[in-house]
């Protein structure tokens, strides 16, 4: 697994000796981010279900400020480690050792500019992350990737990779107010 694009172009990212992760593909993660760089320029990113941190470390290298990383099991958490490490980036990124969804729901509205999530397909986990989300948007944009045949709630841009999708929800500026008020 490497850093496709930006300034980390080609780097190596180190990944966990765990059979239950699934990484994003590369091919689908390249065009997840290039569907949001015109959003990451100084960026305040969260990558919950984070594993090896490539989606919030390709954010970063694509010209996101900062990245907050969530995940529990250990042979991915070293691996997150080890990445951030290597990269260098220590001072802009912070790791949490929680669950995601906790850590979802204690957020407040508006608390980073775009949030991605990965979680286990068919788990159930997805669709509490949303009902989260729609409750307090605690990103202006949270994007997800999903197996297709997962239905999601309207409103979202749904873009097909194989026999995934990555779907980008946008805050309403009302739900963002939220957060003033």
């Amino acid at each position: 697994m490497r850093i496709v694009r930006g300034k980390w172009a080609g780097r190596h990212l180190t990944s966990p000796a765990d059979r239950r992760v699934r990484p994003t593909a590369e091919h689908v993660r390249d065009e997840w981010i290039r569907l949001l760089e015109p959003d990451l320029a100084g960026a305040r990113v969260l990558d919950l279900f984070a594993g090896t941190g490539a989606l919030g470390l390709e954010a970063m290298s694509r010209g996101a400020r900062s990245a907050d990383f969530v995940e529990t099991r250990p042979a991915s958490l070293h691996a997150l480690k080890a990445n951030v490490a290597a990269l260098h980036v220590r001072e802009r990124t912070r790791i949490f050792k929680k669950d995601a969804l906790p850590f979802a729901q204690a957020l407040p509205v508006n608390r980073y500019d775009v949030a991605f999530a990965d979680p286990p397909y068919e788990s159930g986990m997805l669709d509490r992350l949303l009902d989260i989300w729609f409750h307090t948007p605690f990103a202006a944009m949270l994007t997800v990737e999903h197996a297709s045949s997962h239905l999601l709630p309207e409103g979202g841009e749904e873009h097909f990779f194989d026999d995934s999708m990555v779907t980008i929800y946008r805050a309403r500026l009302a739900d963002l107010r939220r957060a003033d008020g």
